[in-house]
């Protein structure tokens, strides 16, 4: 099977996106490991599907697998790359488009300057939706991460995300803490887990541990799960600037029952193709 792609990132959070709609797709969890291994693939951190909806209302099917082939519910930072694929392939000519993920449906709007907004939707808090398992909801939950207690804020943007707020992103331990919550026996489905650092009531600074990639330049859902969990606390106002190793997005939310909007630029590396 021979497949044309496109090399995207959106602040260095790496992506092969994938026209499955000109070509006949059909990869295996170990064609998707193989696609982004980054020595003996193209090397990602998601895969990106472009695919035909499968109901009325949508422009276009979003399907993302991480790099260990599973298939996760969503991504920000490769929803803006999805919505600057389609236009630059000619697969639209429409500057908003409403796109059906495993999440939900999403909003996606490109904006003169190349930047890209996405209506991330509304973020869930009920236990059972993010899943997480709890008695009733809360604003904090502690975890015991390997006999260490641990509080985390809880949310799903489409994808489940737990939050620990930390002094200084720089020194936070990522790599271990992120590792063991990740597949904390409370999250069944696992969690994007983030490292949130408060700068001021505009700027945060974040570092994410996402499901079945690891440390990633940047996350939009994690930015976006960052920025309600600091606004619930009352820490931050209603639109911040969100600082990550890769660069910067930008997050609004009014509050409870709102949808998240994030801003962020996306852009094209190189086009290839692979043999599989």
């Amino acid at each position: 099977m021979r497949i044309e792609f496109s090399k995207m990132h959106g602040l260095g959070n790496d992506f092969v996106v994938v026209d499955a709609i000109h070509q006949e797709v059909r990869l295996s969890p170990e064609q998707v490991r193989t696609i982004a291994d980054r020595h003996f693939g193209i090397g990602c951190d998601q895969l990106l599907l472009v695919e035909s909806p499968t109901r009325s209302g949508v422009d276009f099917r979003y399907r993302i697998f991480n790099a260990d082939g599973d298939e996760v519910e969503q991504c920000g930072n490769g929803a803006r790359c999805f919505a600057r694929f389609v236009r630059e392939q000619g697969l639209t000519e429409k500057s908003e488009l409403r796109v059906e993920t495993r999440g939900g449906v999403i909003t996606l709007r490109l904006e003169p300057d190349g930047q890209v907004v996405v209506d991330m939707g509304v973020p869930r808090f009920e236990p059972g939706q993010i899943p997480f398992m709890a008695g009733e909801r809360a604003a904090e939950y502690v975890l015991d991460a390997d006999g260490t207690p641990v509080t985390i804020g809880a949310v799903s943007m489409g994808n489940p995300h737990a939050v620990l707020q930390v002094e200084d992103i720089d020194t936070a331990p990522v790599a271990r803490l992120g590792a063991v919550i990740e597949s904390h026996p409370r999250f069944p489905n696992r969690v994007n887990v983030g490292f949130l650092q408060v700068v001021s009531r505009d700027l945060l600074r974040l570092r994410v541990f996402e499901r079945g990639a690891g440390e990633t330049l940047a996350c939009g859902s994690g930015a976006c799960a960052a920025m309600v969990v600091a606004r619930q606390r009352g820490l931050i106002n209603g639109k911040v600037a969100v600082e990550l190793p890769g660069g910067r997005l930008h997050v609004c939310w009014k509050g409870e029952g709102s949808p998240v909007m994030m801003k962020g630029p996306a852009e094209k590396v190189f086009e290839g193709r692979i043999v599989l």
